[in-house]
Order: structure tokens, then C-alpha cells, then sequence
């Protein structure tokens, strides 16, 4: 499943039952961060993630951090393949 999320990012649900989530607008841990939250969003070399099982709390990533920012493309691409193979429901920390 995708889903946009205000306009600044999105979602994929993976039948596995995680999400990840990929902002790039103001606010998040991107080059956009500085955007006033009302402009409009502009291109972005790197996002932020989040990763979250279906119902339960957001997965840790090294360091204790529950979303992961200034990610490049390719590191994007890379950890959706990660999350779309894991066993269902059996993380609640991002694998180092």
C-alpha cells in the first residue's frame, strides 16, 4: 500500500505488515529542513525515514534513535528492500 502524507513524502506498507515512511519537506532531517512549513517543497538529495510495525511503536535504529535523517537515495532504496523482506512482526530494533 502507498499513501502521500501531506504532501512532503510518503508511505509504503508491505504485506510483511511494516511501514516506512520517507519525508523530505520542512522539518524533517533533509536539506529541506529549513522550509517555512507553507512553502512549497523543493527537490531534496537526502530524507528522513521511519520504519514502524503494523499497530506497534516506531523501530530503533543504532544509536537509539527512533527515525533516521539525512538519508541519501540509495540508502532509501536499500532499506526498503531490508524492511519489504523482514519476518513479520519480529523487529522492534533496526538491525546494525
Amino acid at each position: 500500500m502507498f499513501k502521500i502524507t501531506s504532501g512532503k513524502g510518503f508511505h509504503m506498507t508491505f504485506e510483511n505488515g511494516y511501514t516506512i515512511s520517507v519525508q523530505f519537506g520542512s522539518g524533517n532531517y533533509c536539506d529541506n529542513r529549513h522550509l517555512a512549513w507553507d512553502a512549497p517543497i523543493e527537490p531534496s538529495k537526502t530524507a528522513e525515514i521511519a520504519i514502524w510495525p503494523e499497530g506497534g511503536d516506531l523501530i530503533e535504529f543504532p544509536h537509539g534513535d527512533s527515525v533516521r535523517g539525512w538519508c541519501t537515495a540509495d540508502e532509501v532504496a536499500q532499506i526498503i528492500s531490508q524492511v519489504q523482506n523482514w519476518d513479520q512482526g519480529k523487529l522492534n530494533k533496526f538491525p546494525e
